[in-house]
């Protein structure tokens, strides 16, 4: 069984790299991990090992798990493992690793109190499924309701926060390098 799931890494670690298109060059300046042993991993005739499957977990932005368990083939759901951080809970609807990414976010009605203000790059958008939101966006104070949408360039100082007496939740789309959403398909 287990000698099988070491075997299975290799052919893993080799699509989620081509998934990516990137050159095992690109993956070696990523992880500090030699061509020659990325090649051997990827061939099955190295070993893989802690110490080489967390810089390569990292670098193609997937849990361990996924590296030594490989999906199900053919099957289009996403299967998210929910987050909580500071009593939200973020389930995490895309893996576009470097690209746009979409999570849905359930804020609690008595959340821990948050203050700071945050500043990153890149883009987001926000959508209320149900609640109010209270986003704190550089000087202004706004609450969103259910249905209403709001986005941002997140150099800007933020912070979003339950505006309500109910639990929110929310969908938010973000992009890295400051891609903008585009909600409407552009005509032929």
């Amino acid at each position: 069984m287990a000698k099988d799931v070491l075997a299975a890494v290799g052919p893993r670690l080799r699509e989620l790299r081509q998934q990516r298109d990137l050159t095992l060059t690109q993956v070696a300046e990523t992880t500090g991990i030699s061509v020659s042993t990325l090649s051997r991993l990827e061939s099955g005739s190295r070993k893989p090992t802690l110490e080489l499957l967390l810089p390569l977990a990292q670098a193609y932005h997937v849990g361990l798990d996924e590296l030594v368990d490989a999906p199900e083939t053919g099957d289009p759901r996403v299967r998210a493992r929910p987050i909580v951080r500071f009593g939200r809970t973020i389930v995490p609807l895309s893996r576009r690793p470097g690209g746009q990414q979409a999570f849905k976010m359930i804020i609690p009605a008595r959340e821990p109190a948050h203050t700071e203000l945050k500043t990153h790059e890149g883009y987001e958008w926000l959508y209320v499924l149900s609640g109010t939101v209270r986003l704190l966006l550089g000087e202004h104070d706004l609450l969103l309701e259910a249905g209403e949408a709001a986005e941002f360039d997140t150099r800007l100082p933020h912070l979003v926060l339950n505006g309500g007496t109910v639990p929110a939740e929310v969908i938010s789309i973000f992009g890295p390098q400051g891609e903008r959403v585009h909600v409407r398909a552009r005509s032929a």
